[in-house]
């Protein structure tokens, strides 16, 4: 049997001291979060952009950062962007604003 790492052993111990506790409409709440991730990653349409070699470098190396193919992740802050949750500050710098639905 595969050992547990150190986030997987405090689950068990979280579940079995009885700290976690049964969502409300557990069945609802999966549903509901399963039609989310299906809009979010459903991929229907292809564009074509240019950028600078610079920005395609950085945004590289920031995909291998995070552990993901650089088109992933060009596509996950675009569409946060388009959910109006990712956002320009003054200075060009951008941040990601806490979106509950």
């Amino acid at each position: 049997m595969k050992t547990l790492d150190q986030e997987e052993k405090e689950i068990v111990e979280a579940y079995e001291s009885g700290k976690l506790r049964r969502v409300p409409a557990a069945k609802k709440e999966i549903a509901r979060h399963k039609r989310i991730a299906g809009a979010t990653f459903a991929k229907d349409a292809r564009i074509n952009i240019r950028i600078s070699s610079r920005d395609l470098r950085e945004l590289r190396k920031l995909a291998l950062k995070e552990g993901l193919p650089y088109q992933s992740l060009i596509s996950s802050v675009l569409h946060k962007y388009a959910e109006r949750r990712l956002t320009t500050r003054s200075g060009g710098r951008a941040s990601l604003r806490s979106a509950r639905r």
